[in-house]
């Protein structure tokens, strides 16, 4: 394990049991003290994620935030800055994958996604550049999804979402990247290995033939692009397993 950075702080939006919970143990290991956020009703699971961290010898805390929430996350970021330590890195995590045909699309669940995918990711993305530009240096990253490059049948919802969200991306990156931030958008095509998919799609779930993303797989990637020499930054990425039929 790395020589702990007291000083940094990698904050994790969305940390969950799969991309959120691996990349967080990827910085914790690092060491980076990891901050991660799910939805207060889910604190708990988190609260666990953040002990198994701290078992192995890293440092993380749990905070129950709404990412859709401005008061919420701009309080979540002078908490940090405060207790904590200067936030080197934030990633934005937050899914919002549902299906429905567009005639049963309500407003309500339109208008959940996009906070989830785009107004969320808006929130944590101007907070992260309001601490780093005048420090000159930090890494925001944000996971997108296949829906963000085309729609699909019945994902008119996430699909805008995620297409607001690498909007987001590629304006900051090209207002912030001269800046010494480095911005990326990191786009997952294809199932994750979580139990949502061996339970609903066991068709699909294949881990022993990598036919499967491994959480842990995207955490390595998520910590290279931070540590890329700024002469050749990525802007932009895809994942997917080497069978995926794109």
């Amino acid at each position: 394990m790395a020589e702990r950075d007291k000083n940094g702080v990698a904050l994790v939006i969305g940390a969950g049991d799969a991309t959120g919970g691996a990349v967080a143990r990827r910085f914790a290991a690092e060491g980076y003290t990891v901050a991660m956020t799910r939805r207060a009703r889910n604190l708990d699971r988190l609260e666990a994620l953040a002990g198994d961290i701290r078992g192995t010898g890293g440092e993380a805390v749990a905070f129950g935030v709404d990412a859709r929430d401005e008061d919420d996350t701009v309080g979540l970021f002078e908490e940090i800055e405060r207790d904590l330590g200067p936030i080197k890195v934030c990633v934005y995590n937050v899914g919002g994958n549902v299906r429905f045909p567009i005639r049963d699309t309500t407003a309500r669940v339109y208008r959940k996604v996009w906070e989830m995918c785009a107004f969320g990711a808006f929130l944590a993305g101007r907070e992260a550049a309001r601490v780093m530009v005048p420090r000159g240096e930090g890494t925001i990253l944000f996971t997108g999804a296949t829906a963000g490059l085309r729609g699909g049948s019945g994902y008119a919802a996430f699909a805008s979402g995620k297409f607001a969200m690498r909007a987001l991306a590629e304006s900051m990156a090209r207002e912030l990247m001269p800046q010494n931030i480095h911005v990326a958008h990191v786009v997952i095509d294809a199932a994750i290995d979580t139990a949502f998919i061996r339970d609903n799609f066991p068709e699909r779930y294949r881990p022993e033939e990598d036919l499967v993303v491994d959480p842990n797989a995207i955490a390595e990637t998520y910590w290279q692009i931070h540590t890329q020499p700024r002469s050749a930054w990525t802007f932009e990425t895809q994942l997917r397993p080497w069978g995926e039929t794109w």
